[in-house]
Parts: C-alpha cells; sequence; structure tokens
C-alpha cells in the first residue's frame, strides 16, 4: 500500500480508551478484509488518553503488517467520544470514514459492502448496517426491547431511509460518514461530548448525524454490512444499564433543539415534559408492582422519565454554563468598587470556585 497518497477512498477510524486487550482481535479482522484488492485504504487509531499500553500494542502492528496496511496512530488528550471523532476526521485521508469502537467485529466483506454502498448512494452521507450482539453472558429476559441502547441493529435484510426528525437513527459505532459532508455540517465544538467519568449524557452518535441530515444528507441502512458488537457481562448489569437508560434519556431535548428556531423552542419544550409524562404514566399502569422483578421496564421507566426532566436538566446545566462564564469574566476584569456601590470589600467579590454542572 502506498502510504504517500494523499487522498485515499477509505479510511477505518477506530476511537478508543485502554483498549490494549481489544484491539488485537479488532485489528486482526480487518487485515481479513476481502475483495478491497483495488482499493486505498488505511486505518488510524485515535487513543482518547488512555492510561494502558495501547499505543505499544500499535507500535508492534505497524512493524508487523506494515507492508500489509497503512496504520496511523494518533493521541487526543481532550476526554469524549465526539472529540476522538473530530480528530479522527481531521486526519483521515480517505473519501468516506468509518468510525468502528475498539469492541467492534467487521464481517470480511465489510468494508467492500460498505464503499460500494456509497458509490451507489451518492446522496447518502452516512450509512450504517446491522450489528450482531455477541453477548459473554446470557442478556435478561425481553431484551430484544431494548437492544438498541447498547446499539444492537438487526432491521431485516432491505435496505431504508433512518427516520431521523424523530431521533431514528443508526449508532456511531460501524458507521460511515462522507468526510466532505461530514467537514462542511457538522460542527467542530461538539454539544454532547459522549460518556466521561462522573458524566453518563449520551446523544453524542445522533448530534453529527442530525447536522448532516438538516444538510440535505440521506442516512441510510444498509444490511449487508455486518459487524459483531462484543459484549461484556457486566454491561448487561442491572447500575449499567439503568445508567445507561437515564443517559440516553437526559440528552432528548437537546437532540431536538438542533435546527429547531428560537419561537420554536418553547414548543419543543412543553411537548418533551408532557409527551413523556404520558410514558411515563402509561408504564407505571401497566408494569405496576413488577419494577423490581421486571429490569426491562424498569429501564423503560428510568428512560422515559430521564427523557421527560431532560428540558429541566438542559436549562439548568445552561443556566451554570452561562453564570460560570460570568463569574470567569467578573474574576478576570479589574473591577473596582466605587462610593455609590454596597460597602462589600473587594476581596469578598472574587469567587472560590466555579458552578459545578452534572
Amino acid at each position: 500500500m502506498n502510504k504517500m497518497i494523499e487522498k485515499l477512498d477509505f479510511t477505518v477510524a477506530i476511537p478508543t480508551y485502554n483498549g490494549a486487550k481489544h484491539l488485537p482481535q479488532v485489528l486482526d479482522f480487518l487485515l481479513k478484509q476481502t475483495g478491497i484488492e483495488k482499493l486505498n485504504w488505511e486505518i488510524i487509531i485515535i487513543d482518547n488518553n488512555s492510561h494502558d499500553n495501547t499505543n505499544e500494542v500499535i507500535k508492534h502492528y505497524q512493524k508487523t503488517y506494515s507492508q500489509n496496511i497503512c496504520l496511523r496512530y494518533f493521541f487526543e488528550k481532550k476526554q469524549g467520544i465526539s472529540f476522538a471523532r473530530m480528530r479522527a476526521i481531521s486526519e483521515a485521508r480517505g473519501e468516506f470514514v468509518a468510525f468502528v469502537d475498539d469492541d467492534n467485529l467487521l464481517a470480511p466483506d465489510w468494508i467492500l459492502q460498505s464503499y460500494t454502498f456509497g458509490k451507489e448512494h451518492p446522496q447518502a452521507g452516512a450509512w450504517s448496517g446491522q450489528i450482531h450482539g455477541n453477548f459473554e453472558g446470557k442478556p435478561p429476559e425481553n431484551f430484544e426491547k431494548i437492544q438498541a441502547f447498547l446499539a444492537i441493529r438487526e432491521h431485516g435484510s432491505n435496505p431504508y431511509l433512518f427516520d431521523a426528525a424523530n431521533l431514528r437513527l443508526p449508532p456511531g459505532a460501524a458507521l460511515v460518514v462522507r468526510k466532505q459532508v461530514w467537514c462542511e455540517n457538522v460542527p467542530q465544538r461538539p454539544s454532547l461530548s459522549g460518556k466521561l467519568p462522573g458524566i453518563f449524557v449520551q446523544g453524542d452518535d445522533y448530534e453529527a448525524l442530525l447536522y448532516i441530515h438538516y444538510g440535505g444528507w440521506q442516512i441510510w441502512y444498509n444490511p449487508t454490512m455486518h459487524t459483531y458488537h462484543q459484549i461484556p457481562n457486566w454491561r448487561l448489569e442491572r447500575d449499567y444499564l439503568l445508567t445507561l437508560a437515564r443517559g440516553c434519556g437526559l440528552c432528548i431535548f437537546q437532540l431536538r433543539l438542533i435546527n429547531t428556531k428560537n419561537w420554536q423552542k418553547p414548543i419543543v419544550f412543553v411537548k418533551t415534559i408532557l409527551g413523556n409524562l404520558c410514558r411515563v404514566l402509561q408504564q407505571l399502569i401497566h408494569y405496576r408492582g413488577q419494577f423490581k422483578t421486571n429490569l426491562i421496564a424498569l429501564f423503560e421507566m428510568e428512560f422515559y422519565f430521564a427523557s421527560m426532566i431532560s428540558p429541566l436538566y438542559y436549562l439548568k446545566c445552561h443556566i451554570c454554563r452561562v453564570l460560570n462564564q460570568f463569574v470567569i469574566m467578573f474574576y478576570n476584569s479589574d473591577f473596582t468598587p466605587t462610593l455609590n456601590m454596597l460597602p462589600i470589600k473587594e476581596e469578598k467579590l472574587k469567587p472560590k470556585i466555579l458552578l459545578k454542572i452534572n
């Protein structure tokens, strides 16, 4: 592969955080891709501030497989999957950029099917395929009702357009985008960073896709692309699932604000609260007395409740952010009290800490 080519056909971007144990299997599957002998493609690893030996793993593959593949490594210190993906876009040389998580194993023809679909659908700004779950343990009963929250998509064998206006979109894992479309439509500073220590608000996948959709591009489901998502036992435990449900719900209002005009925002505010209040009440009536034993029903309740309060959560964060900016501006200014002001000692005006946004 010619590493000096500036523009390539396809880039596989793998954002990772402490993924040294998972990356070898992911890379091994990528090395077995078939039908792409005529494609110029590359793999880029975005190390999102890992503390393990991820860089050493990549150095080993660069040295061992230098004749087979163009594998590049970048360290992104700013934490958050959105920032890792933005870095991937800026470094990628491919016309199409595929985001692959470090727990995604791709079928042997995944790149070929992805590339072919993009060429055959010039109005597609993003497309994704079937994502199957490889579970370490047995999922809870009725898990299929919530499996989409764990990025599992098995929607049949016919391609179709996603309903972006109603937030029916593919996950960010195993997703392909046109680099130019992303650069022209997705803001460089995302509002939703994704999961961070102490913060589990989701929506980072959908934010970029909504900007692509409102830019006039189509978002497609391509059933010929098969991915196998590795799901360990701890991601099926009660605490993790409820935290996931809450994080997915709290971002709903902020996602609905994308491309919403100012005069429409109060309407969206009220509709989000009332619509999800109805769902909460329906859930209470339907599963009354079952929430201690029915994890899936409890998951759905947590999601509906978090969606209901998402406008209030957004408002709280927005107010705290504005106040923080004011405090910083006030603290950094050369402000001195005058005789017309209340006799407050100047040192009392200096803030000790900033407001914390949960």
